[in-house]
């Protein structure tokens, strides 16, 4: 099979998180070693997921965790982030800013050299976090590390990413994980996250990467780097009625990576037939809703997914 296609590995049903909630989380810092990996956490009115979240970052002493409250309005959540500082765990508020802003701020807030951004509903995987922050230890002209990860909730889906960064494929759709370890220096550089609205920040900080020549280093296979939970209708779903104005608002924050599209598409390692065949398939034309179930279908079936 083709080096560019990356299968998606449906998997059995399983019901709740792979790191269950540890009531004795200990504060992550460690008076003898500085930690390596800082846990950025956003929470708006996920107080009955951000509990998991935390404790999936637990079982190390190389990290320091910060949850950042986005303006939450429920009485849960309120009492779950209560609760997370009586078990020692930083959690800064704010008001509603945006998912953005609350990474930034969590960003701003922490000491760490790498940087892994967790969404509350989301888990990381302990094992990798170590195993990603000596990844890029030991590739030091790296800005990010980044690996294979599993959907669960409503479905179950191993998802494979491209092994490495490839400007043609961001230009058009974005195929690469909400979760990586990113290292701060770069972060700082390329001023992180910015507002896009709708869940296309981490799209757009993906094509400042690729814009600017950045390398990545992959996990590697077999190693999961975080747990991406699915349920209802997330942000980046609801934002496909809008996506012409947000792709539009992409191409125009990144004018260097499309003029230069044509060098990207022959450096490309993809296929000839995904060279021809993204611009129509994703690119600017109008997203619909429908088209998340057909992409579930095709998943399932093995068609179009990336495969290797």
């Amino acid at each position: 099979m083709a080096q560019d296609d990356v299968p998606s590995v449906h998997l059995a049903p399983a019901d709740g998180p792979t790191h269950p909630a540890n009531d004795s989380t200990r504060p992550t810092d460690n008076p003898t070693r500085s930690p390596r990996v800082a846990v950025v956490i956003p929470c708006y009115n996920d107080g009955a997921l951000v509990p998991d979240a935390v404790s999936s970052t637990q079982s190390s002493d190389d990290v320091e965790v910060v949850v950042i409250d986005d303006g939450s309005t429920e009485g849960g959540t309120q009492r779950a982030l209560e609760e997370l500082t009586q078990r020692g765990i930083r959690v800064l508020h704010q008001g509603n800013a945006g998912l953005s802003a609350a990474r930034m701020a969590g960003v701003k807030a922490t000491l760490a050299p790498y940087i892994y951004p967790l969404d509350a509903d989301d888990l990381a995987m302990p094992d990798a976090l170590r195993t990603m922050a000596d990844l890029l230890d030991a590739n030091p002209d790296t800005a990010v590390c980044y690996g294979d990860y599993e959907e669960f909730g409503d479905s179950r889906l191993l998802r494979l990413v491209p092994r490495k960064i490839d400007p043609y494929r961001l230009a058009y759709t974005n195929e690469y994980p909400v979760t990586a370890l990113f290292r701060r220096g770069t972060l700082e550089s390329v001023g992180g996250w910015k507002h896009l609205g709708a869940g296309y920040e981490d799209w757009g900080l993906w094509m400042t990467l690729a814009e600017r020549g950045c390398r990545g280093v992959y996990a590697g296979p077999g190693l999961l780097t975080v747990r991406r939970r699915l349920h209802g209708e997330r942000m980046l779903g609801a934002a496909k009625a809008d996506h012409t104005a947000l792709y539009r608002t992409l191409r125009q924050e990144h004018p260097r990576l499309f003029a230069e599209l044509k060098d990207h598409r022959r450096a490309s390692d993809m296929s000839p037939v995904r060279k021809l065949l993204y611009p129509y398939v994703y690119g600017s034309r109008r997203r619909f809703r429908f088209e998340s179930r057909v992409k579930t279908l095709l998943d399932r079936a093995g068609v179009w997914t990336l495969r290797g």
